[in-house]
């Protein structure tokens, strides 16, 4: 009877301990699903962005990331709220790590300052030349009609590495790469001095220089890299970044890219964003 009594007490006080591990343990989960959901407020979308970013950013919400703000707000049903900090160093410490917004609309997959969504498009760099000149016909950095000719490049970027590769780097003129947009636009300026003939192409980014081009410069021929077989590799996924640990939000995120992608893909077209498939073959080619 003993015996029996003693296993009987002990099941009791192992199912206890169970009972109590268990509450401890969704007590522990509840607590960290609301600190991580409290970061993210549900009053408005809180966006951080860049004032004089244009194409993609502007405080007069001119940009295309504005536009793909204001679906996401509007899908959510809830306001846009920005915080506006340069795109430079220290962009994502003083704004999402300072947990001033939200979400960033437009950032490289893989980046390890933030916690990527699901891409909403893929784009890659591109050469542009007016449309009626000698290099319209231009694929690839490795085309021997490029030799001997002035091509702005932004110093640091991927191409680069293949224009040196190619034997162009001699004559082409640089640009700055980390700059505050308020003060300096090495894109615009590129296209400026092609316009102006003080270089023959401009190799840009094709969601800041595809934009650029169709909204300025309509005689001009925006034409994706897509052919460079060596790396670096010209395309790279977009989408848009959160807070490291909110996966919740990352989900929910994920499901509205998912859901609304011709309404975002209309977006990035009308805009003049060279799309690509997850492949790099061109889907969208400004002027195409």
């Amino acid at each position: 009877m003993l015996a029996l009594a003693q296993t009987s007490l002990l099941r009791q006080v192992m199912v206890w301990a169970a009972m109590a591990l268990t509450f401890v343990l969704g007590m522990y989960g509840t607590n960290v699903q609301a600190q991580t959901s409290d970061l993210v407020s549900k009053n408005a979308l809180r966006v951080c962005a860049d004032p004089a970013n244009l194409p993609m950013s502007a405080m007069d919400g001119a940009g295309y990331e504005n536009k793909l703000a204001n679906l996401v707000a509007s899908k959510l049903d809830l306001p846009v709220s920005y915080t506006w900090y340069p795109m430079a160093t220290g962009f994502i410490r003083n704004t999402l790590k300072a947990n001033k917004c939200d979400i960033v609309m437009g950032y490289a997959q893989g980046h390890e300052l933030v916690l990527n969504t699901n891409h909403y498009m893929t784009s890659g760099y591109t050469i542009i030349v007016p449309k009626d000149g000698d290099l319209a016909d231009v694929t690839a950095l490795s085309d021997q009609q490029l030799k001997g000719k002035h091509i702005g490049i932004i110093a640091g970027s991927p191409p680069a590495t293949h224009m040196a590769r190619n034997g162009l780097i001699g004559k082409a003129k640089p640009y700055h790469l980390v700059v505050d947009r308020r003060f300096e636009s090495p894109a615009v300026d590129m296209l400026k001095d092609l316009k102006a003939g003080e270089i023959d192409a401009a190799i840009l980014w094709g969601p800041l220089g595809g934009p650029l081009a169709k909204a300025d410069y309509p005689d001009f021929k925006v034409i994706p890299l897509l052919k460079e077989t060596l790396p670096p590799r010209l395309f790279y996924r977009i989408t848009m970044g959160v807070r490291q640990g909110e996966n919740t939000w990352k989900r929910k995120l994920n499901s509205l890219i998912r859901r609304n992608k011709d309404e975002i893909d209309a977006i990035l077209i009308d805009a003049g964003v060279p799309l690509l498939n997850d492949t790099g073959d061109a889907l969208y080619q400004p002027g195409g």
